[in-house]
């Protein structure tokens, strides 16, 4: 690999000649071989969109000329769109306000903009004017964090919630047996089952759909420690409008500044809304795992689709292995919220200096759950089959519909029917039929499974 000098404030550097970043990039990647994960493309992208309306902002207020502002904005827009991320290779672990990569993006803009229009763009003087690490590093967070919700997430949410809704409907009338503690209880509909899992997706999509206008506030023009130091004073509401427009999304300025560069607790806040939804999705694919046990020596009550060979030594065994793939997704999200817990707690006086990986884990979260969400509802909930000779066989045996009796035998010689069948393993209503002066008919109308479920 061929080198060249690159200078900056503590002296020469030597970067890879083909680089487009310059010394303060490649002093990072020197000084930060931690765990060789970049930050995320999408992060990235926010902070050059951070850079593009920056431009346009301080072109408005007469900082920088139209041919500078046209130049940074054509280099901001090629990572934007994708470009040139192979030239951010910075750690996430790194410098806890995120300079680092800051610069990195500065640099690589200044970069691309002298090599666009001729002119000589400066990756401080130019690119960073009005901004400081301290107020576009929080910007790009919510600016991603927005984005991936928008574009991911709720359509994730929704399309699970309606591929659940529509199975409720297809299993309406199926009626099985109920279980609390995992022990047999009362009848339910699995259409009624399944309505309360879309009623839980349902409240996650209102959560964080709640969250949001807390993210669109931004930092920027906060510059380095809240004040706005270096910044035109209408800079940060300014800055809102343009990246607003950029990005067709209804981001405002941050009513106060030293909150926004001092915390990060709307991430903190989103991130625990990702967590109720990781414990919502484990509920429900424990519930599929549970329903698909067997298929001869479990529950067996559904067959999930077959996908893919389960053993590498037992032939012909199958596993739920999407609602599996989706627990390891939902323990990766409440680890990742331990982690932003750790971060968020982490101001100490005008800055946050957790930033970036507070970043990583939040938009790993994002994704992760925005990933795995399709795949339960194609490949697990909407292809799932009803196995009901299984269903039927329960329902005929499960002592205790001997509750429907309780008006009319009374508690105490409830249990006593119920025993008895538990111990003899006759159906309910045989045992209810000797224990009790009530007919056959009457008793099957008391302990008809399907009226029982109040539907």
């Amino acid at each position: 690999m061929s080198f060249r000098i690159e200078k900056d404030s503590l002296g020469e550097v030597k970067v890879p000649s083909n680089a487009l970043y310059s010394a303060q990039t490649q002093r990072a990647i020197d000084n930060f071989p931690i765990s060789f994960q970049p930050l995320p493309s999408v992060l990235i992208q926010a902070i050059a969109s951070v850079k593009h309306a920056s431009a346009t902002t301080n072109e408005q207020l007469g900082k920088l000329s139209a041919e500078q502002a046209s130049a940074i904005r054509q280099a901001a827009q090629e990572i934007m769109d994708g470009q040139w991320l192979d030239q951010f290779p910075i750690d996430v672990f790194q410098t806890g306000s995120g300079t680092s990569s800051n610069m990195n993006v500065n640099e690589v803009i200044a970069t691309r903009a002298s090599q666009l229009s001729g002119l000589s763009i400066h990756p401080n003087d130019h690119v960073n004017m009005a901004q400081s690490s301290n107020d576009t590093f929080p910007s790009a967070i919510h600016i991603a964090c927005v984005q991936q919700i928008h574009q991911a997430l709720l359509p994730a949410l929704a399309h699970l919630q309606s591929t659940i809704e529509a199975k409720a409907v297809d299993c309406q009338d199926v009626v099985k047996t109920g279980r609390t503690h995992l022990m047999d209880a009362m009848p339910v509909r699995m259409g009624q089952e399944l309505s309360g899992w879309a009623q839980q997706i349902a409240n996650n999509r209102q959560r964080i759909e709640n969250s949001l206008p807390q993210l669109y506030a931004l930092a920027q023009g906060g510059t380095a420690v809240g004040t706005g130091v270096n910044a035109h004073a209408e800079f940060g509401v300014r800055f809102a409008q343009n990246v607003s427009e950029l990005l067709a999304l209804p981001f405002t300025s941050a009513v106060n500044k030293f909150e926004a560069l001092s915390s990060l607790d709307s991430v903190v806040s989103l991130s625990g809304q990702l967590k109720t939804l990781a414990a919502s999705l484990s509920k429900i694919a424990n519930d599929l795992r549970w329903m698909n046990a067997g298929p001869l020596a479990g529950l067996a009550e559904i067959s999930l689709p077959d996908l893919q060979p389960g053993s590498s030594i037992m032939p012909g065994k199958i596993n739920p292995v999407i609602p599996e793939a989706t627990l390891m997704v939902c323990a990766q999200v409440m680890g990742n919220d331990v982690a932003i817990n750790i971060g968020g707690q982490s101001g100490s006086f005008q800055l946050n200096v957790m930033l970036p990986m507070m970043a990583r884990n939040i938009l790993e979260s994002i994704q992760l759950l925005s990933n795995v969400m399709p795949l339960l509802a194609n490949k697990a909930i909407a292809g799932f089959t009803v196995n009901h000779k299984q269903l039927e066989k329960a329902l005929a045996v499960n002592p205790i519909l001997v509750t429907a009796l309780n008006s009319v035998v009374g508690y105490e010689k409830g249990a006593q029917i119920a025993k008895e069948a538990y111990k003899t393993g006759e159906p309910i209503i045989d045992v209810a039929l000797r224990l009790t002066d009530m007919d056959r008919d009457t008793l099957t109308r008391l302990m008809d499974p399907k009226l029982l479920t109040g539907a």
